[in-house]
């Protein structure tokens, strides 16, 4: 399998900013795995990353110190702290793809505004929903002691939640490689110009 850094594979694929934005390149695709907290994002990225030898970015690195700080005291990111986040992602996706480079981003984008923003302008993007119940995720986050957002506000994210009308919808009471397959497998089946790789 070639290493995760490496340059990723062509498509061409149009549709909206929840489901794939307009292309201004065919020589790269955009896979973003959205979701609550506690939904197995960054697991499924690492393993995607694995498969396909793309890269694979976890959106919660690119948090400013202020925006941990407040999930860290439990205080749930309003849409002024979540916009220099979102712009930050777009810009890192943007500059990817712009330059043919496939990629894996984690985010929870979990409004369609938020994926307006991270899909803006650019190529390429599919929006893979890692899709579960309230008990599921909450036994999950609970498990999760060294994250900083806390199990509590979790019903807030749920509250907000608004899944992507032409995304790609994955249940997670799977286990991660049948996760995946199905992830690999939507992908072509979705008349990409290209096999996906790892599937």
């Amino acid at each position: 399998m070639e290493n995760a850094n490496k340059q990723g594979h062509s498509s061409h694929t149009q549709s909206s900013s929840d489901g794939l934005s307009d292309p201004i390149l065919d020589s790269s695709l955009g896979i973003i795995l959205m979701g609550v907290s506690g939904c197995g994002k960054t697991s499924v990225g690492i393993n995607l990353s694995k498969k396909l030898g793309w890269p694979f970015f976890d959106g919660d690195d690119f948090h400013p110190e202020e925006n941990v700080a407040k999930m860290s005291a439990g205080q749930p990111l309003n849409d002024q702290d979540r916009l220099p986040w979102l712009k930050t992602l777009h810009d890192l996706l943007k500059d990817h793809l712009q330059r043919g480079t496939s990629m894996i981003l984690a985010c929870s984008a979990l409004k369609e505004e938020y994926r307006q923003i991270l899909s803006s302008g650019i190529s390429n993007v599919v929006f893979v929903h890692l899709q579960g119940d309230f008990d599921l995720i909450h036994a999950r986050m609970r498990a999760r002691s060294e994250h900083y957002m806390k199990p509590e506000m979790l019903r807030s994210q749920f509250a907000s939640l608004e899944p992507p009308k032409n995304g790609i919808t994955v249940e997670v009471d799977q286990s991660l490689e049948e996760i995946t397959a199905q992830i690999l497998k939507e992908l072509n089946e979705r008349s990409l110009p290209f096999d996906v790789p790892g599937y």
